[in-house]
């Protein structure tokens, strides 16, 4: 098949006729997939940030920048099911089965849903080596600032809680949140903490928190309470009572500070292109790998699509599932055993997607009663040579 004759299938009724179906199908089970792990993520977001006392409006942004890391995979996966469906409705309305008398067979499918499957491509292909890397700072950003500027934002009442590795230890009966103000009023405090001189005890019966403006430190006001040093140790033991006394607990620098994002996986693909260490090259084809598969699956689900009119309906999308967890996991695997050094760098994770398009070949010559005669070829040409 000449480029003419592919660029006529690929402009034809049949190319936008199937192109329409497998859209169609494709945004159906990305809503349904999308929406059981998207309601997922929020439920685990929520529930870290009553944990870990993250603010409600970071919540949104923490959950969208989950969601941009997992649309590549649920569009891979959705893409791939949905081409199986729609082929497997043209042969159990025998619609393909007319093609095929037409000359119109796997080959001819494989090229007519390219147009949507190159568009599929290059989103996943812009998402994996553009937004998610860019996601993954920001959310770090958040989850930075988080974990130094709210660790003490929501004061549990009538809880220990530590913070900073158990260096604190903090304790209040009563803790009543000022949303105006965006500080807690406390009462009957306690307050472990360790310093270079050794423990110190605070107690006070009343604590309120605010910020101080300018630096954005954050201070604990405690009022009428009493400070003991070095216990129980009774050498160098002091005892300091106080009506008043601030006490800092968060440095503005590290309120305001946005953090760096030094993991390699937060680097944009310029930097990585730029470094080229054997780190890098690996994240490279990470985010490479993805967008491949989508090339890949497509021309395995025009092959698993295929069926009888009385054949089984569901056998084609239960081994699409199962090769595509199987494909996935191979290429984790592999990336992983290179991270640990099991795997030299030479391979990478090209022989996965190699495999599968051997896979591919050999099933589709196979199916086509092609593979035997191959097969034939390759003996009597050994033969012969002897």
């Amino acid at each position: 098949m000449n480029l003419t004759s592919i660029l006529k299938l690929q402009n034809s009724i049949i190319s936008r006729y199937l192109i329409r179906n497998i859209f169609a199908l494709l945004l159906a089970v990305f809503v349904v997939i999308g929406v059981i792990i998207f309601g997922n993520q929020l439920v685990l977001v929520v529930t870290d940030s009553l944990e870990a006392g993250i603010p409600i409006s970071d919540l949104i942004p923490l959950v969208a920048f989950n969601m941009i890391r997992d649309i590549p995979l649920i569009l891979s996966l959705s893409f791939f099911l949905s081409i199986i469906i729609a082929i497997n409705r043209l042969y159990k309305d025998s619609e393909a089965i007319v093609m095929n008398s037409m000359g119109i067979g796997d080959k001819s499918f494989m090229l007519a849903i390219q147009p949507l499957t190159l568009v599929i491509f290059f989103l996943v292909l812009y998402l994996t080596t553009v937004a998610i890397p860019w996601s993954k700072t920001q959310r770090s950003a958040i989850m930075d600032r988080t974990e130094n500027a709210s660790e003490f934002s929501f004061i549990k009442q009538s809880e220990f809680q530590e913070f900073k590795n158990g260096k604190i230890v903090f304790y209040a009966s009563e803790a009543n949140n000022l949303v105006e103000t965006n500080g807690q009023d406390m009462e009957d405090i306690f307050i472990y903490t360790q310093d270079k001189t050794g423990n110190v005890i605070t107690i006070a019966s009343k604590a309120h928190k605010y910020t101080e403006q300018g630096t954005n430190n954050i201070y604990l006001r405690l009022i009428d309470g009493k400070r003991y040093s070095n216990f129980p140790s009774k050498v160098n033991h002091k005892v300091m009572k106080f009506d008043l006394y601030d006490l800092q607990i968060i440095d503005g620098d590290i309120v305001t500070s946005t953090g760096g994002y030094e993991n390699i996986d937060g680097k944009t693909t310029l930097e990585l292109l730029k470094v080229g260490g054997p780190r890098e090259i690996l994240e490279l084809q990470w985010r490479l790998s993805q967008p491949i598969s989508i090339l890949v699956l497509s021309l395995l689900g025009v092959l698993l699509g295929k069926s009888s009119p009385r054949g089984g309906k569901n056998l084609g999308l239960l081994i699409g599932v199962a090769v595509f967890i199987l494909y996935n996991n191979a290429i984790l695997l592999a990336k992983s055993s290179i991270e640990k050094g099991d795997m030299p760098l030479f391979f990478g994770l090209w022989w996965v997607h190699a495999a599968l398009l051997m896979i591919i070949l050999i099933f589709y010559l196979y199916r086509h009663r092609k593979f035997t005669q191959y097969v034939d070829k390759i003996t009597h040409h050994f033969i012969s040579k002897g």
